[in-house]
């Protein structure tokens, strides 16, 4: 298990810009970072992965990268990241950094070089194709809407991007490239970080460029025939280190992310994005909990022996799941934590999470800073959609409601920042804040306890899954098994008055409550959960 130190581990999401501001200027940074890793250390978190910290034109906040070896100068400098490195190591935290390979910024000094002409010795990093803007290379659209291809008139040639035309994608074809990428790995790994998340890697190849999209936009470059060799290639550096990888891999299924994380596999584990499923009206949507538990369920049997799951429900791209599962109140709070800490793979906490954080009340598209939402909002706007409804329905999902300001405590910035803060922190700072959570009864002590319960037992690291009251709509309810004992944990997801039979093999044996939100509760042939009921029990002499 020394080598897999990551299987028992927890790990804390930082977006560097909204976690602490050490000097005033209204931003995050990294000696923000380090003031707060004794509360990281409380909290009973493994591991911690920064957002990128890179130097950056912030056009995709800061995935688009100008300089794979330098640091954003707003978040401090490299003396600062080793300093951070150094001492989350001293109090047994290990870092991950973001990996952003797919692309880099418009601005790096290969792009700049690329663009100059067709004879650039960098022209073949990127990927260029003769076109006009009555004749591009093929139809394909980008992630970020409009076209994959972006005209250069100096050279009669378009290149490709599948995010913004600002992030051209690296041409992976090229060994050049591969070991310019290659090396900057090394480079970091030889540092002394302890791994990466790796943004966008499965779209590192692209299919033929003639390929018709049929049903799937983003069909010719997820996941693309070919891949698996440069997969094997970055497997081989990683293995080198002892460190721990996890992939953003849109487009790898269940069933394939056996193979990508397996034991031989090319990564640890992967984010799966499949599990967000909305249900309601727009700007009223909400998670549907039928859809999305049987999403995890089904990724936890397939990778139930082999392979390992990545668990999260919020990070810097969703909205607060206190919010749009929960119905904002600690109890909620706490209800979505045992839902998913308890499932097999390594759990991500994002931060405000702990806390209870909810989405902003936004009144005016001006609060927003996303520039996707602001361009879906003037599309609304051009469809006929009136100002207040557009504004409901961009703001009820975008990622600023997770990339508001930490809320530490009361007072008018949260504690954030002595300055203006970059976007603004949300109001209910004067009750959802770590300084006032430090009660026994607060959803921060409720993921402590959690914590430090799933890491002293090895089921949740080794044990089987089998959900319970499969076809429930409200009830989130499931049995992790090994040779030694039983847990069954039961969460009522909705605001609503539960009755639920249980099966007589769980209702026969003998259970004992080891966790729970509210009050006692007994296991019995037919139980009643209040809203948002969560309870969690362990096996009793059984095997």
């Amino acid at each position: 298990m020394a080598e897999n130190w990551w299987k028992n581990a927890i790990g804390y999401q930082i977006y560097p810009r909204s976690f602490k501001d050490s000097n005033g200027d209204g931003i995050g940074d990294l000696q923000g970072v380090i003031e707060k890793l004794p509360y990281l250390q409380e909290l009973g978190i493994d591991f911690i992965w920064l957002n990128p910290i890179y130097a950056s034109p912030n056009v995709d906040n800061g995935y688009d990268i100008s300089d794979y070896q330098a640091i954003q100068p707003e978040y401090g400098t490299m003396e600062d990241f080793k300093e951070l490195l150094e001492k989350a190591h001293a109090v047994g935290i290990r870092v991950i950094l973001d990996l952003v390979v797919n692309h880099t910024s418009d601005q790096h000094p290969w792009f700049i070089e690329a663009k100059k002409s067709k004879d650039s010795p960098y022209r073949d990093f990127y990927h260029w194709q003769d076109a006009t803007e009555q004749k591009l290379p093929n139809d394909w659209q980008s992630f970020f809407g409009g076209s994959t291809w972006t005209i250069d008139p100096e050279t009669n040639q378009a290149y490709f991007h599948v995010f913004a035309p600002q992030q051209p994608d690296l041409n992976w074809k090229n060994p050049k490239v591969r070991d310019e990428i290659y090396q900057m790995i090394r480079w970091w790994l030889d540092l002394g970080i302890d791994g990466f998340r790796l943004d966008a890697i499965s779209h590192i190849q692209k299919a033929d460029w003639k390929m018709k999209i049929k049903d799937n936009p983003w069909a010719p470059f997820m996941n693309v025939s070919g891949i698996d060799a440069y997969m094997q290639d970055l497997k081989a550096l990683f293995d080198e280190y002892p460190i721990m990888t996890v992939g953003e891999a849109s487009g790898v299924t269940s069933k394939k992310a056996v193979d990508w994380t397996k034991e031989e596999g090319y990564l640890d584990m992967i984010f799966e994005l499949e599990h967000n499923v909305r249900k309601g009206i727009p700007g009223q949507e909400r998670i549907d909990l039928l859809g999305f538990k049987k999403v995890l369920a089904r990724w936890q049997k397939h990778l139930e022996h082999e392979g390992w799951n990545a668990l999260y429900i919020e990070n810097h791209d969703n909205p607060r799941f206190n919010t749009v599962l929960g119905n904002e109140t600690a109890k909620s709070a706490k209800a979505l934590a045992v839902m998913y800490l308890f499932l097999k793979g390594t759990p991500f906490i994002y931060q405000g999470q702990e806390l209870g954080m909810t989405n902003f009340p936004f009144t005016a598209i001006e609060q927003v800073d996303a520039k996707d939402s602001h361009s879906y909002y003037n599309r609304l706007l051009a469809e006929g959609v009136s100002e207040k409804e557009a504004l409901a329905i961009v703001t009820r999902w975008t990622r600023d409601n997770s990339r508001t300001p930490m809320q530490w405590d009361e007072t008018k910035n949260g504690g954030f920042t002595s300055g203006k803060p970059w976007l603004s922190v949300n109001p209910n700072t004067a009750e959802i804040n770590v300084a006032s959570e430090q009660d026994d009864d607060s959803v921060l002590n409720f993921y402590k306890q959690l914590i430090a319960y799933r890491k002293d037992e090895k089921i949740f690291t080794e044990g089987g899954f089998d959900l319970i009251a499969v076809n429930d709509p409200d009830i989130f309810a499931y049995v992790r098994s090994n040779q030694e004992k039983k847990v069954l944990v039961l969460v009522n997801v909705s605001e609503k008055k539960r009755h639920l039979e249980l099966p007589k093999r769980i209702y026969s044996k003998k259970w004992q409550l080891k966790i729970s939100n509210g009050g006692q509760k007994p296991i019995a042939k037919q139980m009643t959960f209040e809203p948002y009921d969560a309870l969690v029990f362990e096996s009793v002499n059984q095997k």
